[in-house]
């Protein structure tokens, strides 16, 4: 029986508060990008998410060693961790927030497009307009041909591209690999490639702005916390959706701290993006439909956090 204190509300809450803590992340990371590298910024945002992840994978007593069962995909899924949070990191110093979010939301219709050609998972006709209608939402806020397309732009997209590679692949090995090892490798791969940069980009910092790299760490692996306390209290279907709630915050974010003010096609595209978005997770959630559902099944759908600490679901209506 589901805990009486398990409510849809209570999901939603601990969500909505998951997501505005990953928003002020990445706003952190964009004030952190007027000074410092992103290299210096993915290196010690993962060091000091690295303390507090471990201890709650070594609170974990299922986990008995960390050793790959499949470590040519583990390495692949690490390589692609590396090179989503390189290039988002990037994207978010040289991009307005919410039009960097706009870029992002598509990695769900990836997701899905990718589950059927890669893993030959069945995606009907529905969801393949969604996804069709989702990426024109893409072009929409990159306006080709009126707009110069900036190498940010081009980040965001790799950013997307790479992050739903990384989750096909933990769908695919996910069955038989813990998840504890999907976080560790990773985390490690992206401190120590960053460490061989690291000399060439560094800069000394202050301590105030030591603190606010820590805080990197702090708010990634609590935003993850309360992602798992989420899928615990509520339905994956109710709480997929409340991802998009991050362009709200960065839309204040900008406003606020960086005079950044979305134009008129980035809310447009955005809008199309989150609607095919939101209306793949309402197909999936629907169990006539099919008993494939890579976006409810992909607990973490952030570039930067790889999968967390695999959540107990709530046992859903049938």
């Amino acid at each position: 029986m589901p805990n009486a204190q398990n409510t849809p509300a209570r999901g939603l809450g601990f969500a909505f508060a998951a997501f505005a803590v990953f928003a002020t992340h990445d706003a952190v990371i964009k004030t952190l990008g007027v000074n410092f590298s992103v290299f210096q910024i993915i290196f010690f945002a993962m060091l000091f998410a690295f303390v507090p992840m471990s201890v709650l994978m070594l609170a974990d007593r299922q986990v008995d060693n960390f050793r790959p069962r499949h470590p040519w995909l583990i390495l692949l899924r690490s390589a692609t961790s590396v090179l989503a949070m390189s290039t988002a990191f990037y994207a978010f110093t040289v991009l307005p927030l919410a039009e960097v979010y706009a870029l992002l939301f598509a990695t769900p219709l990836l997701i899905t497009a990718m589950s059927a050609l890669v893993l030959g998972e069945t995606v009907r006709a529905q969801r393949w307009a969604a996804v069709v209608v989702g990426l024109i939402g893409v072009l929409i806020v990159l306006r080709p041909g009126v707009t110069q397309i900036s190498f940010g732009h081009i980040c965001a997209l790799i950013a997307a591209f790479c992050s739903s590679l990384g989750s096909v692949i933990m769908r695919k090995i996910g069955g038989e690999e813990r998840t504890a090892v999907m976080i560790l490798y990773p985390m490690l791969s992206s401190i120590l490639f960053m460490a061989l940069v690291l000399p060439f980009v560094y800069r000394p910092m202050e301590v105030a702005e030591l603190g606010m790299f820590a805080s990197l760490g702090v708010l990634s692996v609590g935003a993850q916390v309360m992602i798992i306390a989420a899928y615990r209290a509520a339905p994956a279907a109710v709480v997929a959706p409340s991802q998009y709630s991050q362009i709200l915050w960065a839309t204040l974010f900008g406003a606020l701290f960086f005079e950044e003010l979305p134009d008129m096609w980035v809310g447009v595209g955005a809008s199309v993006i989150i609607a095919s978005g939101i209306f793949i997770v309402w197909r999936e959630s629907r169990p006539s439909v099919s008993k494939r559902n890579p976006i409810l099944r992909d607990p973490n759908p952030r570039y930067d956090a790889g999968p967390s600490p695999k959540p107990k679901h709530r046992r859903e209506q049938t």
